[in-house]
């Protein structure tokens, strides 16, 4: 496997970018190999598809997940959205799992860049050369379809940033 220097430093920049938007109790869906559990020093739960190494539960549909109602203060979903082919379903699940004042914390590119992205990136990337994109996925989403799947599963963005040289974007929504 190739060394991905570039991978780790926009992973830590996302990273960067969340912390500071969590409080209490987190879940991280498509968590990956769940570092973001480590710099967070609340409880965490992070959760894939993939068996990823150091990953705390593996579920074969993230829509669909085995935890109480309102068990949640934040769910983030970092640079993952777009590999959901239910995205709505998955919102809906984290509108049901987050408390009344929780937060749900997204971060994406937007489509067309992605594709470009994920084309030049291919050679190191771990998620494309080891899991695979799947029926349904998108190499990004656009803040117009990232609001209106948030509005359609019955949340309000509270908070919008651009980051990574106004690329990619932070998006802070509550519970209507």
């Amino acid at each position: 496997m190739s060394y991905d220097f570039v991978g780790k430093i926009l992973k830590k920049r996302r990273h960067k970018i969340v912390l500071p938007h969590i409080k209490g109790k987190l879940l991280d869906i498509g968590c990956g190999t769940n570092l973001f559990s480590k710099l967070y020093k609340g409880k965490t739960t992070g959760i894939d598809t993939h068996s990823w190494k150091n990953i705390d539960y593996v579920v074969k549909d993230s829509s669909r997940l085995d935890f109480k109602d309102k068990s949640f203060d934040t769910i983030t979903i970092i640079a993952a959205l777009n590999h959901f082919s239910n995205r709505k379903a998955v919102l809906k699940e984290c509108h049901r799992l987050l408390k009344d004042n929780g937060r749900l914390i997204i971060t994406m590119i937007p489509h067309k860049f992605g594709k470009f992205w994920h084309f030049i990136r291919k050679p190191f990337d771990e998620d494309q050369k080891i899991r695979k994109m799947k029926k349904g996925e998108v190499y990004g989403i656009s803040i117009k379809e990232i609001n209106s799947l948030l509005d359609q599963s019955d949340f309000h963005v509270v908070k919008r940033k651009k980051f990574m040289f106004g690329i990619n974007n932070l998006i802070i929504s509550m519970k209507k």
